[in-house]
Formats: C-alpha cells, structure tokens, sequence
C-alpha cells in the first residue's frame, strides 16, 4: 500500500483552506494547513512536505517571499512549490516562477483538475522561464523583498516607540501610585507605633496588673509588623520601577565593602537566631575600596543575601567572601541551601520571576521559601549594573536532598567611570 503525499497549502483564506483540503484528502493526498508564512514555514520543517500549495497574497510576509525562505530550508530546496492566486495581473506568474515556485496555478480552484495538477508537479511538471525572463525577474523581486523588509523595519520602529512611551507611562504612574501611597502609610506606621508606645506606658502604670494587656499588645506589634511589611514592599516597586525607566541616581563615595557588608549582616541577625542560621564574613577588611552608592548597593547585596537565606534551610550556614581583580573587586555570597534548577538560572534576575511554585511559598519573605515579589535579585542586577558592574549565579541545580548550594558572585569596578 502507498504511502500517501504530504501536502502544504498556506492560505490565509479559511474557506479556501477547508475546500482545497477536502478536495485533495478525498483524493488519498495527506494535507496540511497554515494560515500565513511564518506558520507555514514553521510546518514545511516539521512535517516536510512533499508538494507546497502557495497562496502569493498572504499578509505580513507574501507568498514569493515564503518560497524564496523554503527554497533555502533543508529538504525543501527541490520539493515542488505550487502558487495557487487569484492575483492574475500581467508578470504575476513570471515573479512567482523567479522567487523559487515550480509551477502556478489560479484561482478559483478547479476541484476536477486540482488532484491531477497536484500529481502531475509531483512527477516532475515545471513551469520554466527563458533566461533573460528569470534574471530580470529576479531583479524585480529582490527589489519588492527589500521595499517589504524596509515597510516592516519602520513599523517595528514606531510600535517600539509607541512600547518605549507606554512603559514609561507605566513607570511613571507606578512611581506615582507609590508616593502616593507612602503619605497615609506614614501616618499609619506613626499613629501605631504611637499607640504601642502608649499601651506600654499604661501596662507600666497598672502595677496591680487590673487589665490583660498581653493581647492588644501583640495585636498593635502585628500591625505595626505589617505596616512596615507593606512600606517595604512600596519601596520595592518604586526601585524597580526606577531601575526599568533608568532613572536610578547614583552619588558614589569611596566605600568599605566590610564594613557595609557588616552592617547588612547585622540587620539578619534576629532572622538567623530565630532558624538557627550563620553568616560568615571571611577576609573581607583586605579587599581595596570600591566608587559606588552606598545606599543603593546596600540594597543589592541585602536582597542578594535573603534571596540565600529564602533557599537555605535552617540549621545552616551562608558564607561571604570575596577578591580583588586588576580593576575590580568581586564579592561572593555562598548558601548551602537546596541550588537553583538550571532551567531557571537565565531567568532568575528578570522582574517577577520566581522560582518554583508559588503554592510552596510561605507568606514570610525571611522563612524558608519564604514569598515576595520576584523582583529582589531584579533589583539586585538593575543596582550592580548601573555601576557599571556584574552579577551572575552559579549552581549545580536544585535538590532538596543533597543540598547543593548556590554561589552569587558580584563583580564592581572600583571606580565608576
């Protein structure tokens, strides 16, 4: 029994795919149907036909261009290629044969003669132009690929535009919206922290212990707890939001990074005692001065070191150390925690990327797989680059059994040139 051909018509016509296919599939052929070029170039790969049915009027990229693009694909560079067009207009045919098609056939289709048509370009028909006929019409279409590539290159151009003026508005309103949002989140924090205090003053007073007050004591610490959660997670949004609108403004200063180092380290201190974890600094008082913001790569480094102790377990430990190179110093930030997959290494420093489920996140940003945003080590690479530096990960994958670690290097010139 013989194996039946494989046929691809591309048309972006839906009747005219649907009544072509039942035409030929009723004749034995197995047919295949795209609905423009790029699709239909895509298909030619995938199922490598042994006959194209070319529509020359497809939008985004015409037919002639989509055979010149098959002509140059692997096992499609002999395989018949058939324009099927209404477009009769004079040198129509003559273009179509020069841009790499073996025959051409119009429209509206013959449903008797197609199957033999079909059969005989499978068995060798051609339809062949004079020399002088093929080079002028060569000429003529490398003209008309390069006019579409120019139109299609000033689209691009002010749909990128268009892009660029919509993520700016989209920054500035986040921007916006933040600031906003910071005036009654002061006034909240404040009038909290004010009533804490005062609940402390009255259980002082009540010596004789008249009132339980342990309970709108730990209510107010809650609140307050939240309160700062939510002016952190503002700040967030607005660091990234100016690291994406390259608004992020730099005042270096000559910078110990031990003694910075120092002090983001002592800030997790009450995270590490509560799960047991240890951070050890190694050697970082001889590294040289670096030129940088202290305010902004504090920041990064910070988010650098949660971001280990979120996939360190507790019970264990992150180490920090670093070198200096010829022009640059690189600080290194090593957890022993469960690794990161390596199909999602490229991603990890991208805005709102996070890693694994989110259904396994904790609502806690400093307890194992703790939540957050995703945008922390995006921040992280949007600070170290405005330096002019470097961030990048290295781990042997992710195994909540062996524990293979992970290892942040981040790379800054000493100077900011």
């Amino acid at each position: 029994m013989s194996v039946a051909a494989k046929v691809l018509y591309i048309e972006d016509d839906t009747d005219s795919r649907r009544l072509v296919a039942r035409v030929l599939r009723r004749s034995g052929y197995e047919v295949f149907l795209a609905a423009d070029g790029l699709e239909g170039v895509t298909l030619a790969q995938s199922v490598q036909p042994q006959l194209v049915l070319m529509d020359i009027n497809l939008p985004n990229m015409d037919g002639r261009a989509v055979t010149t693009r098959l002509r140059s694909l692997p096992h499609l560079e002999t395989i018949p290629i058939v324009a099927l067009t209404a477009n009769h207009s004079s040198g129509n045919r003559e273009l179509a044969l020069a841009a790499g098609c073996t025959g051409f056939l119009t429209k509206p289709i013959d449903v008797d003669a197609l199957p033999d048509d079909v059969d005989a370009f499978l068995h060798g028909r051609q339809h062949l132009l004079r020399d002088d006929e093929r080079y002028d019409q060569l000429e003529r279409h490398a003209k008309l690929v390069v006019g579409q590539l120019e139109d299609k290159i000033r689209e691009l151009e002010i749909s990128n535009q268009r892009l660029y003026h919509l993520d700016r508005l989209k920054s500035d309103f986040i921007i916006l919206a933040s600031h906003e949002l910071r005036t009654p989140l002061t006034l909240v924090i404040g009038y909290a922290q004010l009533l804490e205090m005062q609940l402390q003053q009255l259980q002082e007073k009540d010596e004789a212990g008249t009132v339980e007050w342990e309970r709108p004591l730990l209510s107010v610490a809650k609140l307050n707890r939240g309160m700062m959660r939510l002016s952190q997670v503002v700040d967030e949004i607005i660091g990234i939001s100016r690291i994406a609108a390259n608004r992020l403004d730099l005042h270096p200063q000559t910078l110990s990074l031990a003694a910075m180092v120092d002090q983001v380290v002592a800030e997790f201190g009450p995270v590490c005692a509560e799960r047991n974890l240890k951070i050890v600094v190694r050697d970082l008082e001889k590294l040289p001065t670096v030129q940088a913001d202290r305010e902004h790569l504090q920041t990064a480094v910070a988010n650098v070191i949660e971001n280990a102790l979120k996939f360190t377990p507790n019970d264990r430990s992150i180490y920090i150390s670093g070198h200096a190179e010829e022009s640059a110093v690189v600080l290194d930030v090593q957890d022993t925690g469960i690794g990161i997959a390596l199909e999602d290494q490229p991603y990890i420093f991208d805005q709102f990327y996070v890693v694994g489920s989110i259904d396994h996140h904790s609502s806690s940003k400093s307890s194992f797989l703790g939540g957050g945003l995703g945008i922390g080590l995006a921040v992280a690479r949007g600070i170290v680059q405005a330096h002019n530096g470097r961030i990048w990960v290295e781990s042997p994958g992710q195994d909540f059994n062996t524990l293979p670690g992970s290892t942040f290097h981040i790379l800054l010139p000493r100077t900011i040139s």
